[in-house]
Parts: C-alpha cells; sequence; structure tokens
C-alpha cells in the first residue's frame, strides 16, 4: 500500500493539479522551531528530514541516533501545538555514505543497522541511496549494484516497519550530502533514460531481494532537474532543457525529488513543482538565514550596547578546529575567511551546536536582553523583516527576528507547494 499523503500528490500531478511539499532538512532548534509553528498557523503537513551524515546508530555530527532526533521534534512539536499527524519523518541519503572508507560489506552493515534504527525511530519516508563507491568498490558504481544495495536496505526497513506505511525515494542526481563544493556555471538534467532505468533496475532488484511488493511504496525519485548552488553562485531552474525528464515522469508513477534547491528564485520553486518535481529539499538556506539574521543582531548590539563578538567568536572556533570547512574551502586566506561565513553550502551550520557557539549565542542573546530593538536598526540590518515589525505583525525582539528569518524562506517554499 502505497503512502497516502504522497499517493495524493502524485495522482493531483498526474491530474494536471501540481502541489508539493517541502522536505526541512535540518537539525538545528530554531529552524524546527520555525517550520512546526509555521504548520501549526497555515495548516497542513510538515516534512522534517534528517540526513545520514547528521543523525545516525553512531551519533552523526549533531550526536543524536534516530530515536533521538525524533524524540527531540516530537516535544517540539508538542511545545508549539502541532498535532501528531501534521508532522512526518524522513531520513535522507540512508546509505554507506559515513562510512564509505570501510569495505562495502563493512559500509553496508552499517548503512543497514542505520536503516533499521531510522525506521525503528518512526521515520517512514526513506531515501535509499547506496550510489557511493566503498574502499574496495570500483568509481563509479555500477548502477546495478546500486540498485541491489538500495533493495537491500529496503529489505530490512521492511522487516522494521513493525506495519507503518513506508514511503521510499529511490535514486540520486545531486552531489554528497551536504551540496557541492566548487563554482557551478551549468547542469546536465537527468535524461529520461536514465530515470527510467533506475526505475526499471530498481524494481528488478527489489523483487530479486524478495520484496516485489514494497515496489508500490515507491514514491519519489531523485533527479537532477538543471539546479544547484556552489560557494558564491546558483544555479535557477530552466524547464527547457529538463522537458523530457519532465515529459517521462507520468510514465514512471512517481513523483520526482529535487535536491539543492536551496536559493531558488520563488518564481524557479513554483516551476519546478508545476513540472512534477513534487518534493523540494531545502536545508543550507534555512541556516544560511539564520545566520544572516544572527550576525545582523551582532551588529545590532554594537550599535546598542558598544560590544559584539558572535561572529568574532564563529571565527576563532571554525580556525581552532577546521575539520568541517578546511577541504571543502579552497583559496587564499581571504577567499577562505568569507567561504567561512558567506559561502552558500553554509558549512558553519556544523559549529551551531558545539557549547562554544551555543555560549556565544547565548551571550549575543543576553546582551540584547530581549529588548525592543528600534525599527530604524531593523531596517538598516534586517531590511526584509521591517515591514513585518512596522505593521505590528512580528515583535522586534531578538528570539523572534531569528524565527521569523527563517520562516520568511519557508514561506517561499509554501507558496511554491500551493500555488504551482
Amino acid at each position: 500500500m502505497r503512502d497516502p499523503f504522497f499517493d495524493a500528490l502524485i495522482s493531483a500531478h498526474d491530474a494536471g493539479q501540481p502541489r508539493g511539499i517541502a522536505s526541512v532538512c535540518s537539525a538545528h532548534p530554531l529552524v524546527l522551531e520555525a517550520a512546526l509553528t509555521r504548520a501549526v498557523r497555515v495548516g497542513g503537513p510538515v516534512l522534517i528530514e534528517a540526513t545520514c551524515n547528521q543523525v545516525n546508530q553512531d551519533g552523526g555530527y549533531t550526536g543524536m541516533r534516530p530515536a533521538d532526533f525524533h524524540a527531540e521534534v516530537l516535544a517540539l512539536a508538542e511545545r508549539v501545538g502541532l498535532a501528531r499527524e501534521q508532522l512526518m519523518f524522513g531520513g535522507d541519503h540512508l546509505g554507506p555514505n559515513p562510512w564509505k572508507d570501510l569495505t562495502a560489506d563493512a559500509a553496508m552493515a552499517k548503512a543497514e543497522a542505520m536503516v533499521a534504527a531510522y525506521v525503528e525511530a518512526g521515520f517512514t519516508k526513506i531515501h535509499l541511496d547506496a550510489s557511493m563507491s566503498c574502499a574496495d568498490d570500483p568509481t563509479p558504481l555500477p548502477t546495478r549494484t546500486i540498485a541491489r544495495r538500495a533493495a537491500a536496505l529496503a529489505a530490512v526497513a521492511e522487516r522494521h516497519s513493525a506495519g507503518r506505511t513506508l514511503a521510499y525515494v529511490i535514486g540520486t542526481e545531486v552531489p554528497v550530502p551536504g551540496g557541492a563544493t566548487e563554482h557551478v556555471d551549468e547542469l546536465v538534467p537527468t535524461t529520461p533514460a536514465d530515470a527510467e532505468q533506475t526505475v526499471e533496475e530498481h524494481r528488478e532488484a527489489f523483487a530479486a531481494a524478495g520484496i516485489a511488493d514494497a515496489v508500490g511504496k515507491v514514491v519519489g525519485l531523485v533527479v537532477q532537474p538543471g539546479v544547484e548552488f556552489g560557494h558564491d553562485n546558483v544555479v535557477l531552474y530552466a524547464p527547457e532543457p529538463a522537458r523530457g525528464l519532465i515529459a517521462a515522469r507520468p510514465q514512471l508513477g512517481i513523483l520526482y525529488e529535487a535536491h539543492s534547491t536551496d536559493y531558488q528564485s520563488a518564481e524557479a520553486l513554483q516551476a519546478l513543482v508545476r513540472d512534477g518535481f513534487g518534493i523540494l529539499k531545502v536545508g543550507p538556506w534555512l541556516t544560511f538565514a539564520l545566520r544572516e539574521a544572527m550576525y545582523a543582531l551582532d551588529h545590532i548590539c554594537a550599535e546598542l550596547t558598544g560590544t559584539s563578538g558572535l561572529q568574532a567568536g564563529m571565527e576563532a572556533l571554525m580556525l581552532r578546529a577546521p575539520g568541517h570547512w578546511e577541504r571543502y574551502y579552497p583559496g587564499d586566506d581571504l577567499t577562505q575567511r568569507l567561504q567561512r561565513h558567506y559561502s552558500y553550502s553554509d558549512r558553519i551550520r556544523y559549529y551551531w551546536t558545539t557549547p562554544e557557539a551555543q555560549q556565544l549565542v547565548a551571550d549575543l542573546m543576553d546582551r540584547l536582553a530581549e529588548r525592543d530593538i528600534p525599527e530604524t536598526l531593523i531596517s538598516q540590518y534586517l531590511p526584509e523583516l521591517w515591514p513585518e515589525v512596522v505593521a505590528g505583525h512580528l515583535a522586534p525582539r531578538p528570539r523572534a527576528l531569528l524565527l521569523a528569518a527563517v520562516d520568511r524562506v519557508l514561506g517561499i517554499y509554501d507558496t511554491a507547494t500551493t500555488a504551482a
């Protein structure tokens, strides 16, 4: 049986009434709070996803296992008043990626344990991604091997589903989790033949794994529509090069899932949904917007109190612990400094949950002491939020402004997925 929500989305697209859903891929508490609060305010479902590197049975870079993340989001949903039935959980890029330096057998054993942990914790939307080569694999990995490994992971998910209806997403036509690591200028959309081959090979692999019925639970295929962002540029969606791919979707009987849709224009996002990309992944844009707002508050704090320290403190932290950015940000000292703070790939997001960064943010909020911030300073440093403050719809308080900065991006996705 196919998941009812995604089945309805597919039927709507097939009937010429396209709509979609944004997949919020973030573990930052303020991002999650903004997403859940928006769902309370506007109604409808909210899809929260964790990635394999972010959350896994070993803790990931957040230190959370799937059950921990699930419980944290549920507790936050209860606190903001979101009904449980409005909340969906997904696992993104579930496969060997965190352990690709191991042999394939060892990495797949870890991946299977991760999938089991996700499903047992209550995640129901499962992106099966076994596309990466492991230590003893050829590069690139043959597509049939990818499908066979994905089917092995799906078999694990089926065994641990405890009667819950799962929704599978297959395929990958995107960079590794976290986004591109270089400047990008132009992308070639997935060809219809490749999309059809991916679906067929997974269908065959599911049958060979003894889970042929689970093919009916596949609701999405990850494809490259021609969108991406690098460190300092964004490639916007252009429908014309993807015409063949768009035309092929109805015959596949599923939705397309578009990754790396961050920083797309409102018009581009609406066009993606209109053209069959019913699931839009967003993550770095949300923490990028949050970082912009926090740095704006840092400047405002300097104006009001004569002291600041967040950005300088984050710079010192990233220099002391360069593991999350050093391999990804090439260039001279100036280029690297700019990328540490302002890159679209937003690798600074890996630092916000550290005790040092949390203390820096807490110090900033304490200095501002939840005071009303003058409208003129909001106009100067947070101009996109100024109209809501002037109209009385948004309190000129630090925490409210941070949440509003994230909500502004989420609102773009809400419009795109409901008005396409």
